[in-house]
């Protein structure tokens, strides 16, 4: 089926992305010292493979096969090191999304900057970025798969939009595939309030247009009767 734009709209979908790193302790090596991850995540843990094609994620020189693609969510990889250095960090959106890639770049650090003293194998050293990707003039396939997600910002649809069926994901797990909500290392992860409040926003916009449509029907049954 054809894809069309929806003009004068615009989706936005906060993402955080970081890397975490731990102190292996006895189990260190002068080459392997830390165990790391590097990730790409929704601001709120929730899955992005709705808007997320895949993430390519260039790693040092040094390592074996540096650019690592990884093509379903999580959208991350784990390995270990001993030096820190930057990642580039490429996000390829969905066809129906957007046609261009997103091009990021993160330090990974071992070692905290704020924290001295002897080294613990419990707390990591995290360090994360929040970003908001803005997708202007979604297309009705794109529109109609996240309208109702929980963790992508879209304003309030005309009650005389119809938009084309969106398939139902995968929920042979119980929740969502890629949800980060039960992560290992959520504990860790920061919590970004700007996105908190625009996630309270776009959800105070449905209730209300749930209302508006509700009000409708209403007065649509007491023009019949």
């Amino acid at each position: 089926s054809s894809t069309k734009k929806i003009k004068d709209f615009e989706i936005c979908v906060p993402i955080a992305y970081g890397t975490i790193s731990f102190w292996l302790g006895k189990k260190a090596t002068e080459t392997q010292s830390h165990v790391w991850t590097v990730y790409v995540r929704g601001a709120t843990n929730e899955d992005l493979g709705a808007v997320i094609k895949k993430v390519v994620f260039q790693l040092h020189p040094s390592f074996s096969n540096a650019r690592r693609v990884v093509e379903s969510p999580p959208f991350e990889l784990t390995e270990r090191g001993w030096g820190e250095f930057e990642i580039a960090i490429s996000i390829f959106f969905h066809d129906d999304v957007c046609d261009k890639q997103l091009d990021l770049f993160h330090p990974l650090k071992l070692y905290s900057e704020v924290e001295h003293g002897p080294l613990s194998t419990k707390k990591p050293v995290i360090v994360e970025s929040y970003d908001e990707i803005v997708f202007p003039n979604p297309s009705d396939k794109f529109l109609a798969r996240v309208h109702d997600h929980p963790s992508v910002i879209v304003p309030r649809l005309p009650p005389t939009m119809n938009l084309p069926h969106a398939p139902l994901e995968d929920n042979k797990r119980g929740n969502k595939r890629g949800d980060t909500k039960d992560h290992p290392h959520v504990q860790w992860f920061n919590k970004f309030s700007e996105a908190d409040e625009l996630l309270k926003l776009a959800e105070a916009r449905q209730q209300v247009q749930n209302h508006i449509v509700k009000l409708r029907r209403r007065m649509s049954m007491l023009d019949n009767i």
